[in-house]
């Protein structure tokens, strides 16, 4: 189910860091975000509307500086190609909100050979205990 609203709600419900991030397209900091060495076992979620995007089990370090994973949950994001900033990429959109969460590479481990480069702030994590 898609969630909508307008910019003044998600306003209201964000961080002035997760609006930036998330509604704006925006990159926090490298090595900054809460959920960036967290090695717990559970799902992690979109922080605007609790959709659930990367189990934990395909989560690894890369060594870039934000939460990577090599594989999203089914149906959980959108793949638009990015133009932005002198490059090109693939941007990565939650499916129900298109909150922008970071970009998707090809140059992540087997058995997807992906790596998502997900913003941690646009992240929550539900501990599977």
């Amino acid at each position: 189910m898609k969630v909508t609203k307008t910019e003044q709600e998600w306003k209201e419900q964000l961080s002035p860091e997760e609006f930036y991030v998330c509604r704006q397209h925006g990159t926090e900091a490298p090595f900054s975000g809460k959920l960036y060495d967290n090695t717990d076992e559970g799902m992690y979620k979109c922080v605007c509307c609790d959709a659930p995007l990367f189990e934990s089990d395909t989560k690894f370090n890369s060594g870039t500086g934000w939460p990577s994973y090599y594989e999203s949950v089914e149906n959980a994001v959108t793949e638009i190609k990015d133009i932005s900033h002198g490059m090109i990429r693939t941007e990565v959109r939650c499916s129900s909100c298109d909150a922008h969460l970071g970009h998707v590479f090809e140059d992540g481990p087997a058995p997807t050979g992906l790596r998502y480069c997900i913003n941690s702030v646009c992240l929550t994590f539900e501990d599977k205990n």
